[in-house]
């Protein structure tokens, strides 16, 4: 059935998945919601971040427009070329 696909297409869904997933928005990802879709701590979040630089991404950083404000994070470029 096809609500059946859709549960397993999710399941294997990596964590590391997820963040490229987010990061390829248009509008990109902060920490936080980074964290909440993976449930990794901050530094686990930024270690993937530094894993995924080292494997040819190119993850842009924005400082928050608003003081106190979340730096996003978006992928501009990936190994492959998309």
């Amino acid at each position: 059935t096809h609500m059946s696909r859709t549960k397993i297409a999710k399941a294997t869904e990596t964590k590391s998945d997820r963040v490229k997933r987010l990061l390829s928005r248009k509008s990109g990802a902060d920490l936080a919601a980074l964290q909440d879709a993976t449930g990794w701590q901050s530094h686990s979040v930024r270690a993937a971040l530094s894993t995924l630089r080292k494997a040819g991404y190119t993850i842009e950083k924005t400082e928050p427009k608003v003081e106190g404000g979340a730096v996003v994070y978006r992928l501009t470029a990936s190994p492959d070329g998309l």
